[in-house]
């Protein structure tokens, strides 16, 4: 999982990225391809 300072371009990076807010940090999740996992702190 990468960190990230801005997610805009991981949340594009693929149809299936979602963008989830949890313990006040910024999850991109991917199911259909994992490696695309980032977080922002």
């Amino acid at each position: 999982m990468k960190v990230l300072s801005s997610l805009k371009s991981a949340k594009t990076r693929h149809k299936d990225c979602k963008i989830v807010k949890r313990k006040g940090r910024l999850y991109v999740i991917c199911k259909s391809n994992p490696k695309f996992k980032a977080v922002q702190k």
